[in-house]
């Protein structure tokens, strides 16, 4: 194991840990960076046994999200509470739906991108 020390590590968590709804339901998820970030959470959703598909992101500062050029889906979109807040909607929720959600973000200390 190598434990390296790096100043000023952003920190994201992810709540709730579960998220259960029904079909056609809405589904939200909630991704805290733990400091002020200037580049906002990338969205990623992975179904078990593929890889890791990149969505979206999202910045306080725009009105709306930029979508991976793969990944257009209006029922997918983000909102922010705070400068550090953001959230994950999943609208009109399908079977298709169900899979593990990513937020990440740049750390510019760690120069590398974080998450949970």
């Amino acid at each position: 194991m190598i434990l390296e020390h790096v100043s000023g590590v952003t920190v994201v968590t992810q709540t709730p840990p579960v998220v259960t709804v029904r079909k056609g339901e809405t589904a939200t998820m909630d991704c805290n960076l733990g400091s002020v970030n200037a580049s906002g959470p990338r969205w990623y959703r992975q179904i078990p046994g593929e890889v890791p598909l990149y969505m979206l992101r999202f910045y306080h500062g725009w009105s709306v999200p930029k979508y991976d050029t793969g990944f257009p889906s209006a029922r997918h979109t983000s909102t922010h509470q705070s400068t550090s807040d953001y959230r994950l909607h999943v609208s009109s929720v399908e079977e298709g739906d169900s899979a593990v959600y990513y937020c990440c973000t740049w750390d510019s200390s760690a120069k590398e991108y974080v998450s949970q």
